[in-house]
């Protein structure tokens, strides 16, 4: 009797230790099914956050190329109305001096064109004195 039960609980104890490696071989797989699963996910995420700090870091360099562009688009139109206003006092001076050269010049000839008259004057009148006198 004491034979037969010990046969049995031998054979309860090695039930029980091939369920319990049964059980450990299934908790073992469903543990690296699970951190499988997690590693999955965790790279996903990671891969997620990478694209969203991608995309900010592209929206951040696109607004700051957009402010320079901006920037030189006023410091460009600043300069452009400073060369304008710089050419328009050049044109005026230049038009100044050339309109005072012009009077000078047009005081010059009336001065010859005088003198010169002066001069026909008085030797028509020295001409006519000479013809009277041969007259």
């Amino acid at each position: 009797h004491e034979r037969e039960h010990d046969r049995e609980m031998s054979e309860l104890h090695a039930k029980h230790e091939e369920e319990m490696e049964k059980l450990r071989v299934e908790l073992s797989q469903e543990k690296q099914h699970l951190l499988a699963e997690l590693r999955q996910q965790m790279a996903a995420t990671h891969k997620a956050e990478i694209e969203q700090a991608q995309l900010q870091s592209q929206m951040l360099h696109s607004l700051e190329l957009e402010a320079l562009r901006l920037s030189l688009n006023n410091m460009h139109t600043s300069q452009l109305e400073l060369t304008q206003s710089n050419l328009r006092k050049e044109k005026e001076t230049a038009l100044v001096e050339l309109r005072e050269m012009l009077i000078d010049k047009c005081a010059q000839e009336v001065a010859i064109l005088q003198s010169r008259h002066q001069l026909e004057l008085e030797k028509i009148k020295e001409q006519c004195l000479k013809e009277k006198e041969d007259l």
